[in-house]
């Protein structure tokens, strides 16, 4: 049974909720909901290996991983070894990225479990896609998240500035792209429909679940989204139209291959959570947030 939001607090509000573990800190999402809960007064708590091979979530045992989720009154486990189109296409189908989220995975639920903490799984809109390894580690973490009676947030399509340009999504990308070379080198003809998310809205959405915790179940499907579509040719053309702003000509290049990923007819959101929380960021404002962020690296 799908639960009711009200008024009500629960326990898991920012009065009683004093430190939060954020495992995958220096990450897309990471990064933002840090600076967002940090802001808001919580003590934060990162764990991330970009501060050293101690915070390697593969290495079991970890004591300091199991340090922070003992010491941490919820925990957000954002982490994996994922990056955007490019990083995954030559990468998931290896030994390397199965071994390392499954020991990843083995090591976070297996703390989460010890210690009984509250949590949130970040898994993805590509969980029910048995031909994509990302897709099936991902629904691994989710069986995990239903045992342990955790919270699972689908997230589709997260945007904002990345650190890690190798892994970078396409927007990122795209933009990076436009600086270096002056030409969007696209992977397929840009057809393709995503729903583009603004990470600063996907920060809302994460501290809505966590104040609703004990009216959820792992059942409810969060699918943290917008509901709208736009193409990556559209977004090509949006990111080129902030290049003409600033005086600088960029062209886009389209493949011709074509992605029927998106349009698989399992890969549709469910709006439940849509009933308390809905996205403020259009993709034009929010793209031209990402844009101005990045370009003071750039001019």
């Amino acid at each position: 049974m799908r639960s009711t939001f009200g008024k009500i607090k629960t326990k898991y509000n920012s009065i009683t909720m004093k430190k939060i573990a954020i495992l995958g800190s220096s990450g897309q999402i990471g990064a933002y909901l840090t600076e967002y809960f940090t802001k808001k007064g919580y003590l934060v708590r990162e764990f991330d290996i970009v501060n050293g091979q101690h915070e390697d979530m593969t290495h079991i045992p970890n004591p300091f991983l199991r340090n922070i989720i003992m010491d941490s009154d919820f925990v957000f486990f954002l982490a994996f070894d994922v990056g955007g189109s490019h990083y995954l296409k030559k990468y998931q189908h290896t030994f390397k990225f199965l071994d390392n989220n499954t020991r990843m995975m083995a090591n976070v639920f297996g703390y989460l479990s010890e210690y009984k903490k509250p949590f949130i799984f970040a898994s993805s809109q590509m969980s029910n896609m048995s031909y994509s390894p990302y897709g099936v580690m991902k629904r691994v973490g989710e069986l995990y998240t239903k045992s342990l009676n955790g919270l699972i947030v689908k997230f589709w399509n997260v945007y904002g500035i990345e650190k890690d340009m190798e892994k970078a999504h396409v927007i990122t990308d795209f933009i990076v792209k436009g600086f270096k070379t002056g030409v969007i080198d696209m992977m397929t003809d840009g057809t393709e429909a995503r729903e583009f998310l603004y990470a600063e809205d996907c920060c809302e959405a994460l501290e809505t679940v966590m104040g609703n915790y004990d009216r959820l179940t792992s059942d409810n499907e969060l699918h943290i989204t917008t509901g709208s579509h736009t193409t990556i040719l559209e977004i090509a053309q949006n990111i080129q139209k902030l290049f003409s702003d600033i005086g600088k000509e960029v062209i886009i290049k389209p493949a011709e291959s074509k992605d029927e990923v998106q349009k698989d007819a399992r890969n549709i959101p469910d709006p439940y959570i849509k009933q308390f929380w809905k996205p403020k960021t259009s993709v034009k404002e929010g793209l031209k947030k990402v844009f101005e962020d990045m370009k003071n690296d750039w001019i």
